[in-house]
This record gives structure tokens, sequence and C-alpha cells, in this order.
């Protein structure tokens, strides 16, 4: 008996115990039988127009062909399922998310230091250890794959916990960030989420300590320094990259303005996990990023969830959470709801406000205008959310990401690539996923709808495959209560 099979049979037992019963019409690959998709259109992820009437075969958690039905012949005794009028896509990627963060206040208490109502350290603890919640509403969202890029040490054992778990997404993890800003109120007297970048040695100790931990990158928070500390800080984030290509580990870095990216880009960062947005990037950037076939990461999206936390707090009126096929956990609802409860620990007055909105509202046209810049000329681009970060929520917020992506000069099957396989690349994962593809994991989506013309339709979510292992979507939804 194989230890797939009695995987799978032990996940089976625990959704029955859920009362989450698998489709009766499907036998699920927890048998060494294999499942045959016929009919659907296929996007394949890899920027491929979509083939109309494919087939893709799946044994245990593999796909072993993919294709026009003349190709991919349906072996006997396979469990075939018509998904005729469908689209069959590869799980997405977010590329950048936060399992240290709450999508709430209470896990980014810089923000609005809400602590008398949450204290940090117990809702950290709950992070570590109820991190299932968040795993069922990525699945439930199509989300199959995620890159935690900056957390706390333990977001590392979240890697093998979610590897073979067909109710979780693939894990990657970098750990505590590399930065010369170490925010107190992120962190707990006994766990760090940053690394101080005191100078260049301490930068290389920090590589060092996070490869020793097998880290899936080096994360750098490059913060602005002051005019004084640039060409020091730059030296040190040099000195990071200079190790983690000693250790043989990618560096990533978080870098919003363009001197930082540039010097980012210099130093060896392999992805860069957020936009430029203080100008509009030059030649010079672009250039750079091509060379060194860097990643970019735009994540337009999430500081319109801050803003949709400080109009509530300062309204009084609980903000929207999108989330169309009911992914988000309760708890995290509830929490977001309370939003409109805590002006009282707003550390800015309404005019402040204002003034803030008003320079985010600029620097999200800017977000858009380099986005469209790099991607037509060439640069890869990856999607991420930055899931975690207040009223950024797990799982759905890659629906209002990829359409802002859409809305600002890509095309759909480009944001489909961006979703997919260049996601699996910034993980360093597109050997095993990212695309519907010979040989690899058998992480796949059936929707209702074409993608290809509307990426927006990812919200027509029909079932999930995790690991060879099918799930309706129905049965991934949260538990509603009868009021609810």
């Amino acid at each position: 008996m194989s230890k797939r099979f009695l995987l799978g049979l032990m996940f089976m037992l625990l959704a029955a115990c859920a009362d989450e019963p698998e489709p009766s019409s499907v036998s699920i690959s927890v048998a060494p039988v294999p499942i045959a998709l016929v009919g659907a259109s296929l996007v394949d992820g890899s920027g491929a127009a979509s083939l109309s009437d494919a087939v893709v075969l799946i044994e245990e958690d593999r796909i072993v062909c993919a294709g026009d039905a003349s190709d991919c012949p349906v072996p006997d005794g396979a469990n075939e399922i018509d998904v005729s009028g469908r689209w069959i896509t590869p799980g997405l990627v977010d590329a950048h998310v936060h399992f240290s963060q709450t999508a709430w206040a209470d896990g980014r208490p810089d923000a609005i230091p809400v602590g008398p109502l949450y204290p940090y350290a117990q809702v950290l603890a709950a992070q570590r250890t109820e991190p299932e919640r968040y795993f069922r509403a990525y699945l439930c969202s199509g989300v199959t794959a995620v890159f935690d890029v900056g957390g706390f040490p333990w977001t590392w054992s979240l890697r093998e916990f979610a590897e073979h778990n067909p109710y979780a997404p693939h894990v990657s993890a970098t750990g505590p960030l590399v930065s010369q800003v170490t925010p107190p109120a992120l962190s707990l007297p006994a766990e760090k989420m940053f690394i101080n970048l005191a100078d260049s040695e301490a930068g290389r100790a920090a590589v060092r300590y996070l490869a020793a931990n097998d880290t899936d990158a080096i994360k750098v928070w490059f913060i602005q320094p002051a005019r004084d500390m640039q060409e020091e800080i730059d030296t040190r984030v040099r000195a990071v990259g200079e190790e983690a290509r000693r250790q043989q580990v990618p560096l990533i870095v978080h870098a919003t303005e363009l001197r930082q990216a540039q010097v980012s880009v210099e130093a060896g960062a392999r992805v860069l996990v957020h936009s430029v947005e203080d100008r509009v990037v030059d030649k010079a950037f672009v250039d750079a990023v091509i060379d060194a076939d860097v990643i970019y990461t735009p994540t337009l999206t999430v500081r319109g969830g801050y803003l949709r936390m400080f109009d509530a707090a300062f309204s009084g009126e609980p903000p929207e959470v999108e989330d169309p096929n009911h992914c988000v956990d309760q708890g995290t609802l509830d929490k977001i709801a309370r939003s409109a409860e805590v002006r009282e620990y707003l550390r800015m007055d309404e005019e402040q406000y204002a003034a803030y909105r008003a320079r985010a509202t600029g620097r999200a046209e800017t977000l858009a205008t380099n986005l469209k810049i790099l991607y037509e000329a060439g640069v890869t681009i990856a999607m991420g959310t930055d899931a975690g970060n207040p009223l950024t929520v797990s799982g759905p917020s890659v629906f209002a990401e990829m359409e802002a992506m859409q809305a600002a000069g890509m095309p759909a099957l480009a944001v489909i690539t961006a979703a997919t396989l260049n996601g699996a690349k910034a993980m360093g994962r597109e050997a095993d996923i990212g695309t519907v593809e010979v040989g690899k994991i058998a992480d796949l989506l059936i929707l209702t709808a074409d993608p290809t013309d509307d990426v927006g339709n990812f919200r027509q979510l029909e079932a999930v495959i995790r690991d060879g292992v099918y799930h309706r979507q129905s049965t991934l939804r949260r538990h509603e209560s009868p009021a609810g």
C-alpha cells in the first residue's frame, strides 16, 4: 500500500469528519486509477492560446498527458470526467503573501495599534498554530501555491506541512526579513520578523543564518534611507547580495522607490516584490531589469486595502470584503468588520488622512503606468497580492489583483501566465508547478467562463484539483451559520 494512498485516505477521512464529502460521481486519485478530464478548453499557463476539446490525464499526483484527444487517448478503467464547456488552467500562484499577518490591523499594529483589543502576542500565537484557515481560503479561491516573502521563523515549517496536503497550497518561505528598519511593533520578545542590517557584516551573517535554515530566498526590506545614509545602506544591501550568491540562495527585495530598485538589481535581486511607485521608470532601469532577468511582482492593490480600513475607521461603516466564493474564514471577517470601531486608535486626524489618501491615489496611477512599461518591454511579471496586509485577504484578493493587471494594459493571457508559470518561477518551483504539462504536479482549476477573455472569470471556479485530488469548489467554502 503506497504512502500516497495512505495520505489520501487520511485526508478523505478528515474531510468526512468535517462533513464535506467529495463528489460522489468522481473517484479521486487516492487509488491508482487515472483521472481523465475531457472536453474542456485548455489554457496551459505557458502563454499559448487555449486548446479546445482537450484531454488532461492524471495519474496519482502527476499530469501524464495534456493536449488534443488524439494525442491523449483515455485509458481503460480511467475515471472520465466530462468538462465540456469548461476551461482548465493551472492552479493560481500568489507570489507574495504573509502568513505572519492577519488581513487586519491586529497583524499590522504599526498601522493602527489595536493591541488593547487584540494583544499582538496572542494574535501571532494563533497565526502560528491555525494556518489551516488560510490554506482552505487559498484553495477555495483557486490558489494552489503561495510564496511567503517575509515572516517569523515558524513560517518555514509550513512548507513541509503543506507540500503533500491536498487541502493546502504549496508554500515557499523566506523567513525573517533583512532590513535597516526594524519596526518594534512587529516583533515579540523572543521572536523576530526582522534581522537588523546594522552593517555589512550583520547582513552577511543574516544570510548565513537564513541559508542554514534552508530558506527559499533572502528577503531585503529596502526602505528609503535618509539622504546622508544612502551610500552606506547601498553598501550593506550589496553585501547581502554578495553573500546570497555565495550561499546560492536567491535574493528578493522590497523596493518601492526607483533609486532603491536600481540598487537592488545591481545587488543581484532575482525578484522585486513591489512596484516602483515614486516615479515613472526610466530606460536605464528597464534595461537593467531585462539584462538581469529580474521578475517584477507589482502588488497593485494592496494599498487600497489600507485605504478601505482607514475609511471605515473614520466613517464608522464596516468595510466590504470581496469574497465571491465564500472562502474567507468567519474570524477574519469579524475582525475586519471592527474597522468601523477603532477610530480612537488612529494615529492621524482627518486632514492628515486626506493627504495620505491623495498620495496613495497618485501613486496607484504610477504603479499601473510602470507595469505597462515593463510588460511591454518584455520583463517577466509575476502576480502577487501581499495578502495578510489589512483587507488584502488570503485567497480572494487574487481576483482584484489580476483584474488590476489587466486594466493596466496586460492582456488576459499574459496575466494568466503571470499568475501561474511566472509565479512558479518566482518561487523557484517552475519544474513542478505553474503549467499544465506532462510530469508536473496535477494542480488544476476548472472554470465555467473563459479567463482568456477576462481574468475576472477566475471567480467562476467550479473545481480545484490539488496534488491530483479533486475538490468541488463548494466543498471548500467556509461553513455558514443558519442565519448566514
